[in-house]
């Protein structure tokens, strides 16, 4: 899909992945406790839903909470785990303002029953939107997810629904938390940091990276649409040479 924006003429990725990334030292620069950083990145991560939307991109992934995350101290795991209950509790109103479906990847066997419930209920009655679909990795790890995915494909090959000589690339993404998406196109990081943290890693082989120094909650349309301008100069020849 191409768009007039700033007077240039951009393909927009069809899948945005974000690490978000520098909320604490977003904190920190205003003498405020991390949980205050996390509420502001939160308000970022509903603001960028709709500017992805109106730019036309058609699938935002963004990193919420990692398998290593937990190793943070518990007030601070209790205060994100409780905004997310209050984002995905207050979602529902949002995702049908925007046309919008949402869903989360990860291992969800982690977290609390309430959650759960609620994104069950979320998925479902978000299931039909078709202008954005947001996905919310959520105690998430590219790491795990493999192996979550090769148990799987082990377990299918003991009961006979798959022969080892048979399995392709292909298999193994049907098998990951995204085997209904497209890889990303772009992966985003704020913060300046440089590095992937265990996001994605079987789906970002050929995805574009775009590293910036502003941090999540600054993060707005215009840092965005930077992102987008960065992907269109890259020459993505996925291996091949033209």
């Amino acid at each position: 899909m191409e768009r007039e924006i700033d007077g240039e003429i951009l393909t927009i990725p069809q899948h945005v992945a974000i690490i978000l990334d520098g909320n604490g030292r977003w904190a920190k620069k205003r003498m405020m406790p991390r949980s205050y950083g996390h509420k502001a990145g939160a308000q970022t991560v509903e603001d960028v839903c709709e500017f992805a939307g109106e730019l036309g991109i058609r699938y935002l992934t963004v990193y919420a909470f990692s398998t290593e995350n937990w190793k943070r101290s518990t007030e601070e795991v209790s205060f994100i785990m409780n905004l997310l209950r209050n984002h995905l509790k207050n979602s529902l109103e949002r995702a049908a303002k925007n046309n919008m479906q949402i869903r989360v990847i990860g291992d969800k066997s982690a977290l609390d029953k309430d959650i759960i419930d609620v994104i069950t209920d979320l998925e479902e009655k978000t299931r039909g939107n078709t202008r954005l679909t947001f996905t919310i990795a959520l105690n998430y790890g590219g790491r795990d997810e493999i192996r979550r995915a090769v148990q799987h494909i082990v377990r299918d090959a003991e009961d006979g629904k798959i022969v080892a000589e048979d399995i392709s690339e292909n298999t193994i993404a049907s098998y990951l938390d995204t085997h209904d998406m497209p890889d990303p196109d772009l992966l985003i990081r704020t913060s300046g940091e440089q590095r992937i943290s265990n996001y994605l890693l079987w789906q970002i082989a050929y995805s574009e990276f775009y590293f910036t120094p502003v941090l999540w909650p600054d993060f707005g349309k215009e840092d965005l649409i930077d992102a987008i301008k960065y992907y269109n100069s890259r020459d993505r020849r996925f291996g091949g040479v033209k």
